[in-house]
């Protein structure tokens, strides 16, 4: 070991002496084209490359300014600084007079607004490159192109697109350099759609053919991957052994998402063997690393080990805490998947209507020229001009049609749960609040629950997604046979549920939640020759006895809840503690 190490001393003390005496430079337009080919090849001495040029300022031609601009921008995106690299991007787009150039960086703005949460701005970019598409005849930007499309599309869910667009990198070079982005890509739309394993053949073959093409951010993207897939097979063991592997490159190359997502697979696989003081120790410093408003997967998994760990060390309030942060996290991703689907289907519904409104002037420029040619037959004109006129009345007729329906179909995607139909968390938490605010004015009552099913991941783990869905939507059509037309019925994240009941005392919401708890746990599930039981442990807490603020209400049923839970499940809890059993 001490001899390793050593070895891997003398080889950074090598790079640092090499990066110390750089050559200067001669020809600066092969260097930036050569500091461009390391960009994600060597992160690394691509930064120390342009901390070169930018020391030794050399004579830069016109167009080298502009490449130099794109690169720097290019750097504060690997860095995480979109809002740094946007404008440079937008310059070099508009004022570089370079096209191939112009294409790299509306590519590369278009990955980073996507990256950012901008996505109707980055599908409209995507719809604007897919039509420039076949005019692209340089080949290193052609496949630029192709990937982040395939990486823009995978996020607005569109798998098949980003699968296909992954396929036609390799048809246009099938180098090894080439054949490591494609199939990264491919891996990644592959994990999208829920069809890879560990054992998925396409994983290995992309971080065997990233490691021979001397890609080393690339491969440990797909080693992090396979971590995750370990992690979901209950495999944590195989897991630290692969970060422990490439736990070197990873410092070399000081990739910040690779940093993030080692330390938390470390957490979730200590949590996993039971090392408890590990997994907390690995996620608090996954949290260290984030910025305080960061929402994404990787924090809300680390909370997720941090609640599981207080949890069973009985630490009761920072388990509560925790699972508070877990939540927050849970439903920024769920919002934020949200408005990657809404905002994809917004930007095909802008297409379709400018498409319709040029057909409908083409229509009307038709109508012009037969009218200026049919002046001499007056008859013939006059039918054909009220033919003419119904035909422009049916396509406008229909396209509001399509407009209305589109747009009743957006409302119904923004209020309810895509997969259960009942309203979602933010919009069932909106209309709760609005309804108990009006209680509060005539002292009416209502009583908030809190429903979690049991045991539901093991369901997902030992029978898959499909069944796990068929789960959710029985127990919604369970909840709904006991519910009123004026009761709200929300989906607040994963398997958990509530329902405010309208004009509802103490004594009558607990009659109502233990009938849907026996209903629940009396009704087993059926799929595909499989029979499953199920249970749900339930919260309650009342405007009696915690007012009419929502914030108090739902803290109380949560807490209520959690005490089901540690009760044994299967079972009601109410705020004041009173306890009905299964």
């Amino acid at each position: 070991m001490g001899a390793v190490l050593a070895a891997l001393l003398l080889c950074v003390l090598a790079q640092a002496g090499h990066a110390a005496y750089p050559p200067r430079i001669t020809d600066a337009g092969a260097f930036l084209d050569q500091t461009e080919e390391l960009r994600i090849k060597d992160h690394r001495q691509f930064t120390q490359r342009l901390a070169q040029i930018h020391r030794e300022s050399p004579v830069l031609t016109t167009a080298e300014q502009w490449h130099l601009r794109y690169l720097d921008a290019f750097e504060s995106s690997l860095e995480g600084n979109y809002a740094a690299a946007e404008q440079p991007l937008r310059d070099v787009i508009d004022h570089a007079g370079d096209p191939t150039l112009a294409t790299k960086a509306l590519a590369l703005l278009m990955n980073n607004l996507a990256v950012g949460r901008r996505y109707e701005d980055a599908f409209k970019l995507a719809h604007q490159l897919t039509i420039e598409l076949p005019r692209i005849r340089d080949k290193t930007t052609r496949l630029q192109v192709l990937s982040y499309l395939s990486q823009t599309l995978n996020l607005a869910g569109q798998t098949n697109l980003a699968i296909k667009y992954a396929h036609m990198m390799e048809d246009i070079d099938p180098s090894k350099t080439t054949s490591c982005y494609s199939r990264t890509k491919l891996v990644a739309a592959l994990y999208n759609a829920k069809r890879l394993t560990s054992a998925s053949p396409e994983l290995q073959q992309a971080i065997e053919t990233c490691e021979a093409a001397g890609q080393p951010i690339m491969a440990t993207t797909m080693q992090l991957i396979l971590g995750t897939l370990h992690l979901e097979e209950h495999q944590p063991a195989k897991t630290l052994a692969l970060l422990d592997r490439i736990a070197p490159v990873i410092r070399i190359n000081h990739y910040y998402p690779h940093t993030l997502s080692a330390q938390v697979q470390r957490a979730q696989a200590y949590a996993q063997l039971g090392k408890d003081d590990d997994a907390q120790k690995a996620a608090l410093a996954a949290l260290a690393m984030a910025g305080p408003d960061d929402v994404n997967d990787y924090l809300k998994d680390a909370y997720e080990v941090l609640y599981l760990v207080t949890k069973r060390h009985g630490n009761t309030a920072a388990a509560l805490a925790y699972y508070e942060r877990y939540v927050a996290q849970d439903k920024g991703s769920l919002n934020d998947a949200s408005a990657q689907a809404l905002a994809y289907q917004t930007v095909q519904q802008q297409i379709l209507t400018r498409k319709l409104e040029t057909e409908e002037l083409g229509r009307q420029n038709s109508v012009l020229k037969l009218q200026q040619a049919l002046d001499a037959k007056a008859a013939e004109t006059d039918r054909l001009y009220i033919t003419l006129l119904i035909i422009l009345l049916a396509a406008i007729a229909l396209w509001l049609l399509r407009t209305m329906r589109s747009q009743r179909r957006f409302k119904r995607m923004a209020i309810r749960d895509g997969l259960t139909g009942i309203l979602n968390h933010q919009h069932f938490i909106n209309e709760a609040d609005r309804i108990l605010r009006l209680l509060e004015k005539k002292l009416g009552h209502a009583c908030l629950i809190s429903i979690d099913l049991d045991h539901f991941k093991q369901i997902n783990d030992t029978h898959g997604h499909a069944m796990g869905d068929a789960v959710l939507k029985r127990a919604v059509a369970i909840c709904q046979q006991h519910l009123r037309p004026s009761d709200l019925f929300g989906r607040l994240g994963g398997e958990e549920f509530g329902i405010l009941l309208h004009e509802c005392s103490r004594n009558q919401g607990l009659d109502i939640a233990e009938r849907i708890r026996i209903a629940i746990g009396t009704t087993p599930i059926e799929k595909d020759g499989q029979h499953i039981a199920i249970s749900a442990s339930v919260g309650l807490a009342s405007t009696d006895t915690s007012g009419y603020g929502l914030q108090r209400l739902c803290k109380e049923a949560d807490v209520a809840l959690y005490r089901a839970k540690r009760a044994g499940r299967n079972r009601v809890v109410a705020d004041a503690g009173n306890l009905a059993e299964a």
